[in-house]
């Protein structure tokens, strides 16, 4: 198999599996129904909490008004606080309500279901080749990471 045909497959599968994925998780879910990009902020505020936009924005590879436009909506929704950082009144902290953790919470465990239950359906080859994969796909998330730093 060439490499660009394999790049453009593992691609298109692992697009595949995370639509479908987000797509069956908003079936459980209650209200309001949370975009992609405002679970990954809130993944984000909870695992560090006092973050200010500018280091979210950085963070997530957005811009900044993007990521204030979600901070909004997610504040207006009860599942953020935005705080004046005490060191720089020009800036905010954003800080993650009991709301947002129990949403995440439940968001993980729903997830966590949803792979057990797909992954019960292989066949034992392909759920140890898919745990084989596990290192080569961390590898793969952090060099995309390190490149989204370089630029």
């Amino acid at each position: 198999m060439g490499s660009e045909s394999f790049a453009d497959d593992l691609a298109t599968a692992l697009v595949a599996v995370q639509r479908l994925m987000r797509r069956r998780l908003r079936i459980g879910a209650g209200p309001p129904r949370l975009r992609g990009a405002e679970v990954e902020l809130l993944r984000l505020v909870v695992a560090r909490p006092g973050i200010g936009v500018s280091d979210a924005a950085k963070e997530l590879y957005l811009a900044g008004n993007s990521v204030s436009t979600l901070v909004n909506q997610l504040a207006r929704d009860g599942y953020l606080v935005r705080e004046t950082h005490p060191a720089d009144r020009r800036a905010a902290r954003l800080l993650p309500t009991e709301a947002a953790e129990a949403r995440l919470r439940d968001w993980h465990e729903r997830r966590t279901a949803l792979v057990r239950r797909q992954l019960a359906r292989l066949d034992e080859e392909d759920r140890e080749a898919l745990q084989a994969a596990l290192p080569a796909l961390r590898k793969l998330a952090e060099n995309l990471h390190e490149e989204g730093e370089e630029t």
